[in-house]
């Protein structure tokens, strides 16, 4: 064994508790060349089924004549996952097959070998083998339950690679491993995870390789066709509608947001394609409407929406959120909401009537339906339903330390750096700032601030000066919008501006905003001005100004953190990457095993989003400045600013000046690079844009997802109305109690942990990684690190000196901290975009 050590330089061996036997396993820089017939022959494993012969130096392998074969017996032991809840169809259906089971209807397998059998030139086999008490054990209660099988198999069978199984009952069931006892070699590990559907279903038999990593041209010879086979049906034909019990992985485009058969006003362009680019979804293969063919039928709630059926929620997952969570939200709260308010939709009067909200509640008209709301699991915020239709949200944590410090222009400049969405803000380089919009449509291209806007702002700095010294700072969505405010602004109850908001960089290290900029296209109404600029305020009038102006800024960015931040740039524009694995890499492959936690859930949340979220008159289209055009402005920053090249660390960092190069940073080739992008989008780049969704939007005046009036001028019949009454104009302008309702209900769904998170760092299926031992030695590292940072983030939060994340009534940045409790926490990252 010490020899072995030497010669295979496995420093990890044995040291891994998932490895229930002593595996030998060759590296990479480690190759080991034995002498035959005089040449150098590499050989990058030891097979123990193989006889060996010692080894000298300089002297040829010793020949050894094969035994002949014989047969001997092994086991697999299978474990099955048992549903915790099961209706009076799937009690049925199991009883049934418990009795079918008997009289010879099967869950049959059989071992395949990484070897082919010299005289066939086919892969070997193992005979079938029928899973055995599936009929005694059917009524067991237990979570998991084992099952065995006995195969027979030649003494020269080799090392088994594969298993196909043939479920000749009427119901799937979920596997989750199978492991394989008898060979010389010790126990092989097959890891599962996933449904095994019904023969009348699906005749093929599915196809489970062993925990072995394999590039595509490392592939043992008896699992070339295996592999292969296993792609094919996975990429399916592109044709026909799927069923929910399908694992097709194919694209489309983003046809199916709108429902045209409902009339023009439901009708939505469709995105994806040379007309309007846009990421790939899932192809569902639905018929088109009636009324326009290039549309896809829309499949309403509660039924559910085509997802591969591995991709669906997991039964712990739905009851903390599909079953229970947002579709309690969607369909029974906002309907009672709607119900309630909709007759009198009214205004926040003050902020008494927002502090209501958390500390005495609102009131629901709840009817027969509505008694379902107390038998649904409902999100914590919102669970406080009382006798009387009492419903009570929870404080956020943006007022739970210091109720008016979202008032303060010094929290209003943390956010943008540490609050929900710390994406946008850059690095200003040249001033004053310009505009990239065709000048001939748009208006000249120069914004409106000026010199004599913020000379006084700079603590004795000129303009050059502070540039030069890396201190003025920009959030600029003025090329976001400008193009959408037309349209936008002549929809129902919906105002806006693009905005530009210039911030100085304190000797302390804290921002504070010195100018704000708000413009109009140049069709707007007469008396508007195009562009008007507004600085921190000098008196009442110009107090109540500019926290309006903050507030259409809160607008601006709420939209573009939903739209693009959020939505776009780690929902969707994972989802093409996560079908492009499942198409073109095996379950043997490294980089996918890589991958597969940060995949999780990330395709059944998208397409409960176009259901019910970004689709017509969703959630997005009602709670957002931008309304129907929503998606159309996601997908003209998707045009025209997203690259994917920028999307990770530190290239985004860099991108807005907000970083400069360090080459220790540095990705050695490129496909480390697409790798780290794509585990960072799906991780720690969503927990940082979605996570604190209603611990800083749960109170609508801090973020107002939509504003509903301008900021009038001297010239404006409503000035007037204004300075009479400024604190009744600014709620006015705020979204109606109805919208802050709906919007807190579903912002608090979305910033819930569930209970079966899987945070970064943490694997649930860790015996995917089982089979090579360098793997689970980085992993135990990166696990390691990641508490590291957990403590340093701590550290950071403890430490007076960053007055970003420390201070009185200050909110510790949290959102990186890599695990979480369940629930709203404000904290976590999970391994994938699961809500």
């Amino acid at each position: 064994m010490a020899l072995v050590r030497e010669i295979m330089g496995s420093s990890v061996m044995e040291k891994s508790p998932f490895l229930t036997t002593r595996l030998l396993f060759s590296q990479q820089k480690n190759r080991v060349f034995l002498p035959l017939h005089g040449k150098n022959v590499q050989q990058r494993g030891l097979k123990s089924t193989t006889p060996v012969a010692a080894i000298s130096e300089g002297l040829d392998l010793v020949k050894v004549l094969p035994e002949k074969a014989v047969k001997f017996k092994v086991r697999a032991v299978l474990t099955v996952r048992n549903k915790n809840k099961e209706d009076f169809k799937d009690t049925l259906v199991k009883h049934l097959d418990a009795f079918t089971d008997k009289i010879g209807k099967n869950v049959v397998l059989q071992l395949i070998s990484t070897d082919i059998d010299p005289k066939t030139k086919a892969p070997m086999k193992s005979s079938e083998a029928k899973l055995k008490d599936w009929s005694k054990k059917a009524n067991l209660k237990t979570e998991r339950v084992n099952y065995t099988a006995e195969f027979t198999v030649d003494s020269n069978f080799g090392t088994p690679g594969a298993i196909t199984v043939c479920n000749n009952h009427q119901q799937e069931f979920f596997l989750e491993s199978i492991t394989i006892e008898g060979f010389a070699c010790g126990p092989q590990h097959f890891p599962c995870n996933s449904w095994v559907q019904s023969k009348k279903d699906h005749p093929g038999k599915r196809i489970f390789f062993s925990n072995q990593p394999y590039l595509p041209n490392e592939t043992p010879k008896g699992l070339k066709a295996l592999r292969e086979k296993e792609l094919r049906e996975q990429r399916g034909d592109g044709k026909g509608e799927r069923k929910l019990s399908d694992r097709v992985y194919d694209f489309d485009v983003y046809n199916d947001l709108g429902n045209p058969d409902k009339g023009i006003d439901s009708a939505r362009p469709i995105l994806g394609g040379a007309a309007i680019p846009y990421p790939r979804r899932c192809r569902t293969g639905r018929p088109p409407t009636d009324t326009d063919l290039n549309s896809e039928s829309r499949v309403e709630k509660p039924l559910p929406m085509y997802v591969p059926r591995d991709e669906q929620f997991e039964e712990s997952k739905m009851n903390a959120f599909s079953t229970g969570r947002l579709k309690a939200v969607l369909h029974n709260l906002i309907p009672s909401l709607m119900a309630s308010i909709s007759v009198n939709n009214k205004d926040f009067k003050g902020f008494s009537d927002i502090d209501s909200l958390y500390s005495k509640g609102l009131f629901l008209k709840l009817g027969l339906h509505d008694e379902i709301l107390k038998k649904i699991p409902m999100p914590k915020a919102i669970s406080k339903i009382q006798e009387g239709g009492l419903l009570k949200y929870d404080l956020p944590k943006i007022v739970s330390k210091d109720k008016y410090a979202w008032l303060r222009d010094d929290e209003f400049a943390r956010q943008a750096i540490a609050g929900v969405n710390p994406v946008n803000i850059e690095r200003l380089q040249v001033f004053p700032p310009v505009s990239k919009l065709d000048p001939e449509i748009y208006g000249p291209k120069e914004s409106a601030i000026k010199e004599e806007h913020i000379a006084g702002q700079l603590n004795g700095m000129t303009i050059q000066e502070a540039l030069d010294a890396n201190k003025l700072f920009i959030i600029d969505y003025h090329d976001v919008y400008l193009p959408f405010l037309d349209k936008m602004n002549a929809l129902d109850g919906r105002k806006s501006y693009a905005t530009r908001t210039l911030f100085f960089l304190s000797d302390v290290g804290t921002l504070k905003p010195i100018a704000i900029e708000l413009s109009l296209p140049s069709t707007a109404s007469p008396t508007s001005k195009t562009k008007r600029v507004l600085t921190p305020p000098v008196d009442a009038t110009t107090y109540w100004m500019w926290q309006l102006a903050k507030s259409h800024v809160c607008s601006n960015d709420a939209g573009v953190h939903q739209l693009v931040n959020h939505w776009l740039r780690t929902h969707a524009t994972m989802e093409p990457f996560i079908l492009a694995a499942h198409r073109q890499l095996s379950a043997m492959h490294p980089i996918f095993k890589l991958l597969d936690p940060h995949m999780r859930y990330t395709l059944e949340i998208n397409a409960l989003a176009r259901q019910s979220l970004i689709s017509v008159d969703g959630v997005i289209e009602s709670c957002f400045t931008p309304g129907r055009y929503c998606m159309e402005l996601s997908a003209a920053a998707y045009k025209n600013f997203w690259r994917f090249d920028q999307e990770g660390l530190p290239a985004d960092l860099i991108r807005r000046g907000m970083a400069v190069p360090d080459p220790t940073l540095a990705t050695p080739d490129d496909l480390t690079s697409i790798l780290t992008t794509l585990i960072w989008l799906a991780s720690a780049q969503h927990a940082a844009l979605n996570f604190g969704q209603y611990p800083y939007g749960g109170y609508v005046p801090n973020r107002p997802p939509l504003v509903r009036r301008l900021i009038p001028d001297e010239n404006d019949p409503e000035y007037a109305v204004f300075l009479s009454d400024p604190q009744k104009y600014f709620f006015s302008a705020l979204p109606s109690l109805l919208q802050a309702t709906k919007f807190m209900a579903v912002v608090d769904t979305l910033s819930t942990h569930s209970p079966d998170e899987e945070y970064l760092g943490e694997r649930h299926h860790q015996s995917i990684w089982s089979g090579d031992a360098r793997v689970i030695e980085s992993f135990y590292e990166f696990s390691a690190e990641m508490g590291r940072v957990e403590k340093e983030i701590d550290r950071r939060n403890m430490d007076p000196k960053l007055r970003n994340r420390c201070g009185a009534g200050v909110l510790p940045y949290e959102l990186l901290a890599p695990t979480s409790e369940p629930g709203v926490t404000g904290r976590g990252v999970p391994n994938s975009v699961s809500i």
